[in-house]
């Protein structure tokens, strides 16, 4: 699990100390298990908890975590450091990029695991990407394309003909795929 070090927890209890209404902080990943994983760090107010967040007492103050990024976060260390600036808060969580995909992992997760592991590597040939931006209430996953695929003439059948048929052959609750992506813009079209 996450480990806050003695100065991070300082620290971080100082912040909070100057914010009237945050109840303590709040941890995630923005897209954990891709090469875009992101850990993050914010203050928790009324309202930012989700009903699935775990609660974890740090002493000096609340940390809420959220579930689907609990076992992105095993082994993450928090830690601050004084220096002649101030100082430095680091975040280290070596498995935030590391996918801990299964049948029962959430279906953002195993879609992202499905585009990054699949997907991208096939589209980067001709300089493209694909990634998740949501999932609708109807279990739609709606994508954005870059590089060489944003602006190109074929992405409409890389879409239908590869995206879609590859994720949802591999998570069948998916119903379909919608691209976002504005294709006006074809200065790296690959066609």
């Amino acid at each position: 699990m996450i480990t806050i070090t003695e100065s991070a927890r300082s620290y971080l209890k100082e912040l909070l100390d100057k914010q009237e209404d945050a109840l303590g902080v709040r941890v995630f990943i923005n897209n954990p298990g891709t090469p875009r994983a992101e850990t993050c760090i914010a203050y928790c107010r009324e309202g930012d908890k989700q009903a699935s967040d775990e609660a974890f007492d740090f002493e000096l103050f609340q940390a809420w975590i959220e579930a689907r990024s609990l076992p992105f976060l095993e082994d993450a260390v928090v830690d601050y450091a004084k220096d002649k600036m101030g100082g430095q808060l680091t975040i280290k969580a070596p498995n935030a990029k590391m996918p801990h995909v299964d049948a029962d992992s959430p279906i953002e997760d195993r879609i992202n695991y499905v585009l990054y592991n699949e997907v991208n590597p096939s589209l980067a040939s001709h300089g493209g990407d694909v990634s998740l931006v949501e999932i609708t209430d109807e279990n739609v996953a709606i994508l954005r394309f870059g590089g060489g695929c944003q602006g190109c003439s074929a992405v409409s059948i890389t879409l239908k003909d590869g995206v879609e048929k590859t994720l949802i052959e591999q998570i069948p609750e998916l119903t379909g795929v919608r691209d976002m992506t504005d294709h006006t813009d074809r200065s790296n079209a690959y066609y």
